[in-house]
């Protein structure tokens, strides 16, 4: 895939889209995370990433933001072995999750930034760079007064849309009804995106933890996919 190493439009500032939990790890996935994390961190740095060389190969790109605890991202991975996946979160236990599986599965077509996901869209992808980009379950702030920590927002479909390649897909899931609506409006404004009417889960997305959770307490799924047009 062809990409630019331009990261200077449009301009964004990131969002405090998530709370930082407290979490425990056991010895094993601390000494997975000790053992392992170096053969699948995205290097630190402040340029343009190159992700060819990340990945040792040219095959297309997903920036998945907010891999939670990693169990979907590697059922996904290992599905589509032709299909790289950046997977950016920002809680330690998780990543140490993440890297305990692709230890353990052998996986190679994935790689980790443990941080913000949208630093890393803003600052070092590159424009038309990506196939795609997944925010699956994202925190919904239900509140109104924290309306405006929510992540699916304009500038970040607009950053979004910057950074996807023609045909590349933004897909965001969520089960809190009235941000499935704002994600609605939101994506359908941004003119280089073209929102899908289908809000059903694809075959191809596994149900995640939190999702489970969701669906045992009645809640309605909405995947919202949107594409980048030329």
């Amino acid at each position: 895939m062809t990409s630019s190493t331009s990261t200077s439009a449009p301009t964004y500032e990131p969002v405090p889209s998530y709370k930082l939990r407290r979490g425990r790890m056991g010895v094993v996935r601390q000494e997975a995370l000790e053992t392992h994390l170096g053969r699948y961190a995205v290097p630190a740095g402040e340029g343009p990433l190159d992700l060819a060389a990340l990945f040792g190969n040219d095959r297309p790109v997903v920036l998945e933001i907010g891999s939670g605890m990693g169990d979907a991202t590697l059922e996904m991975a290992q599905a589509d072995p032709g299909t790289n996946v950046v997977a950016a979160e920002v809680h330690t236990p998780g990543v140490a999750r993440l890297v305990q599986g692709l230890a353990g599965r052998g996986l190679t077509n994935v790689r980790i930034l443990e941080g913000d996901g949208q630093h890393l869209l803003a600052q070092r992808i590159g424009s038309g760079s990506l196939a795609g980009v997944r925010v699956f379950f994202p925190d919904p702030w239900p509140k109104a007064r924290h309306h405006k920590r929510r992540l699916v927002a304009p500038a970040f479909a607009a950053l979004v849309a910057d950074r996807l390649a023609a045909g590349g897909l933004l897909h965001c899931a969520t089960d809190w009804e009235p941000y499935a609506e704002q994600m609605a409006q939101v994506l359908a404004a941004e003119p280089r995106l073209a929102l899908s009417a289908d809000r059903a889960r694809p075959a191809w997305r596994p149900v995640t933890r939190f999702e489970a959770r969701g669906l045992a307490l009645g809640h309605v799924v909405n995947d919202l996919q949107a594409r980048r047009v030329a």
